[in-house]
């Protein structure tokens, strides 16, 4: 099939006295509650929760801030909204006694996981409860895996709370040391060691544990932070098993 020739008139080009076609404006995209809560990520990232505003989502969109709330009612709904959106198809797998502990490890990585996607996320998950309609699933196997176990009822929900506390306080901790130490600084980056050589060298007959203890307690990094403090949560959770 072949093309239509092209006119001879349209290899011309326009005289100066003809107007000019007028442009086309580029089709506006809807306004959603999903392009709404992507724009509150967007802003969360750039400038932190203490700023996060509705304001700032609407300039994020372009659209005035009247236009959001057609869609969401309220700053607390959209931070319930992100915080929702953040644990969206986390997967939590079926409940193996043989595996429990390592299960529950697997889940609290999941979680950190999705907590370090994005800036001071941990401080919105810390003001929800996980209840939400779609969080309960999650909590649901959670529990199943605590109390296929073998752990009692009491101790079961003393857990999910233990571990939701112990995820999201140290996924905080470890978003203040990243707001204050700038990427490739020399003070921040040699820090670590400025500290052990400083604790070493502490007079031994005052300080004798802060000197031996210098070079451990530098040692780990935060994965391995992570990971001790998980095993640690874990071996006493599982002393109760079978009581």
């Amino acid at each position: 099939m072949t093309s239509e020739p092209e006119k001879a008139e349209d290899s011309l080009p326009p005289p100066p006295w003809e107007r000019p076609a007028k442009r086309t404006a580029p089709a506006r995209v809807p306004l959603s509650r999903d392009r709404i809560i992507d724009a509150a990520f967007t802003v969360l990232d750039r400038v932190g929760f203490d700023r996060l505003s509705m304001r700032q989502v609407a300039a994020e969109l372009g659209v005035v801030v009247s236009a959001l709330y057609a869609h969401v009612r309220d700053k607390d709904e959209l931070l319930e909204l992100m915080y929702t959106r953040a644990f969206a198809g986390l997967h939590v797998p079926d409940p193996d006694p043989e595996r429990w502990t390592e299960q529950v490890k697997e889940y609290a990585r999941q979680v950190r996981a999705r907590l370090r996607s994005h800036r001071d996320l941990a401080r919105i998950s810390m003001r929800h409860l996980p209840l939400t309609r779609e969080m309960l699933p999650i909590v649901e196997r959670v529990f199943a895996i605590l109390r296929a176990g073998g752990l009692p009822d009491d101790m079961v929900t003393a857990a999910a709370d233990m571990l939701s506390t112990y995820v999201e306080g140290f996924v905080y901790e470890e978003s203040l040391w990243f707001e204050h130490k700038p990427e490739g600084d020399p003070f921040w980056e040699g820090l670590g060691t400025q500290m052990r050589d400083y604790f070493a060298a502490l007079p031994p007959d005052r300080f004798p544990n802060l000197v031996a203890l210098s070079g451990a307690m530098f040692a780990a990094d935060n994965d391995a932070r992570f990971e001790l403090g998980l095993d640690v949560i874990l071996r006493g959770l599982a002393s109760y098993a079978g009581r």
